[in-house]
C-alpha cells in the first residue's frame, strides 16, 4: 500500500472527499521540494514547495454519480483469478459504479450476452479500450460489439515510436475509424500516456503536438489519463513546479475536446500510481477547470487488491466536493 497506509485508512480517506488534504499536502510539498532539487541539478527551473501546495474542497459541486466508471484493467487479476469475472462485477455494482469501461474481451460472452448480463447487475459498458484495427473487417467487428453493447465511447489506449511519421500514418488511420465509428453512434477518442509529452521525435517535436495538430478534432476526443498528464509534465520539466496547470494547459489547449479523465493517483514518494485520493494530485482543481462527461477510476498497480483499488476509487469520486 502506498507509503505505509493501510486499506482501513485508504478507504477512510476516500471517503472523507477530502482525501487526507493536510497528509495530502504535506506530502505534495516535500515530494515539490525533492524535484525541484532535482530539478535545479538539472537546469530546470522550480517554483517553491510552498508554492504549489493544493487547496482541496472548493465549492460546493460533485462528480455526478451516474458519470463515474471503471477502468476494468484496474481489476484483471480478480477477473482472471479469484473471485472470477462475474463476481468481480457483482462486486462493483455493489461498490456503486454505474458504469465500467470494457478491456480484455467479454470473457466467454458474446457482445449482446454481456450487455444482459451487466444489465441484470445495473450497469452499463459505455466506454472501451480498442487497438487500431488491421484491417476494414476487425474494424466493422469492433465497433458492431461496442455498438451491441451499448457503448457511447471507444478508445486508442496505446501507441509509441520514436519516429514522426509513425505518428502521422496513426493519426491518420484514427481519422478514418472515428469516421466510421460516428456511422455507428460512437465518438472516437485517443488515450494518454507520458511519453506523448516527453519524447523528443526531432527538434524538439512531440507526439503530442503531432497527434493534437493532426486528429481532426470534429471526430476525435480525447481521453485525458491525469496520472500519465502530471507524470508527463513532471518528466519533461514542463510541469514540474505545477504538474496540474501542466495538466490544466494540456486540456485547453487541445483542438480536440475532453470528454473523458482516467482518474489514479500518483505517490509523491515514488511517482508510482496510487488509488484515487491517496497520492499527490490536486484532482478537484483539474475537475473545477474542466468538467467532462466520465470520470473513470483506474489503477493500473493496485495497492491492496484490485477489488479494494475499485472501491476507494468509486468512494473517493462519489464524495469528492470540487
Amino acid at each position: 500500500m502506498c507509503y505505509g497506509l493501510n486499506d482501513e485508512k485508504a478507504l477512510a480517506m476516500a471517503r472523507a472527499g477530502r482525501a487526507g488534504t493536510s497528509r495530502r499536502t504535506l506530502l505534495r510539498g516535500a515530494a515539490l521540494g525533492a524535484l525541484g532539487a532535482g530539478a535545479l541539478a538539472t537546469g530546470v527551473a522550480t517554483a517553491p514547495a510552498a508554492q504549489a501546495s493544493p487547496h482541496h474542497g472548493r465549492g460546493r459541486a460533485r462528480v455526478p454519480k451516474d458519470r463515474i466508471s471503471i477502468q476494468l484493467y484496474t481489476v484483471r487479476d480478480a477477473l482472471n483469478g479469484e473471485p472470477g469475472f462475474d463476481e468481480s462485477l457483482r462486486r462493483i455494482a455493489d461498490y456503486g459504479y454505474p458504469r465500467v469501461e470494457q478491456a480484455l474481451g467479454f470473457f466467454g460472452r458474446t457482445a449482446r450476452e454481456l450487455r444482459s448480463f451487466y444489465r441484470e447487475l445495473g450497469i452499463r459498458a459505455t466506454s472501451s479500450h480498442n487497438d487500431i484495427s488491421a484491417d476494414e473487417e476487425a474494424l466493422e467487428t469492433k465497433l458492431g460489439d461496442a455498438r451491441e453493447l451499448g457503448q457511447s465511447y471507444i478508445n486508442v489506449p496505446w501507441l509509441s515510436s520514436e519516429d514522426a511519421d509513425d505518428w502521422r500514418r496513426w493519426a491518420e488511420r484514427m481519422n478514418h475509424e472515428a469516421e466510421r465509428a460516428r456511422r455507428f453512434g460512437l465518438r472516437y477518442g485517443y488515450h494518454n500516456h507520458a511519453h506523448e509529452f516527453t519524447t523528443d521525435l526531432g527538434g524538439g517535436l512531440t507526439p503530442w503536438e503531432i497527434l493534437t495538430s493532426e486528429l481532426d478534432p470534429r471526430l476525435v476526443h480525447l481521453e485525458i489519463d491525469i496520472y500519465w498528464a502530471v507524470t508527463g509534465g513532471i518528466e519533461s520539466g514542463d510541469g514540474v513546479d505545477d504538474p496540474e496547470r501542466f495538466t490544466i494547459d494540456v486540456i485547453r489547449s487541445a483542438p480536440q475536446r475532453v470528454r473523458q479523465y482516467h482518474v489514479k493517483d500518483r505517490d509523491p514518494e515514488t511517482g508510482d500510481m496510487a488509488d484515487p485520493g491517496t497520492g499527490m494530485i490536486d484532482f478537484p482543481r483539474i475537475f473545477r477547470a474542466h468538467r467532462v462527461e466520465e470520470y473513470i477510476v483506474e489503477n493500473d498497480t493496485p495497492d491492496v487488491t484490485p477489488l479494494h483499488s475499485a472501491d476507494v476509487g468509486y468512494s473517493y469520486l462519489r464524495n469528492l466536493s470540487c
